[in-house]
């Protein structure tokens, strides 16, 4: 499994969360099965580059999304591309992974995405 979580810098597992999924400066892919952590830029349209941040993580082979909330259109790209999202996340990014491997994070819909993001 590899996971997605926004994080606000290089800092891999110990870098805090970031609140604002498409303007996070970073992502962080934590590989389960090898361990592998990657921290990549965040180069989508939010960032001053181009596409999207689902498509940028799409890219990744990420197949689960952890974060604190994310808006309408992020869920609705991520789970067209066959991810998994989470929200209610917090913290760094080890929590985060020890949040969802606990069953602390609920599966993110409609119903619970930030209203105030409708992009």
């Amino acid at each position: 499994m590899r996971i997605c979580v926004p994080t606000n810098g290089a800092g891999g597992l110990e870098d805090k969360l970031s609140q604002h999924f498409g303007r996070a400066p970073t992502f962080t892919i934590v590989d389960t099965e090898s361990g592998e952590v990657t921290v990549i830029e965040n180069k989508s349209d939010h960032m001053g580059g181009t596409g999207k941040p689902p498509e940028q993580i799409k890219g990744t082979g990420s197949n689960v999304v952890l974060c604190p909330g994310l808006g309408p259109s992020a869920l609705t790209m991520l789970v067209s591309y066959g991810m998994q999202v989470f929200v209610g996340a917090s913290g760094t990014a080890k929590d985060a992974i020890n949040q969802f491997n606990s069953g602390r994070l609920r599966t993110a819909s409609m119903e619970s995405a930030c209203k105030e993001h409708k992009h």
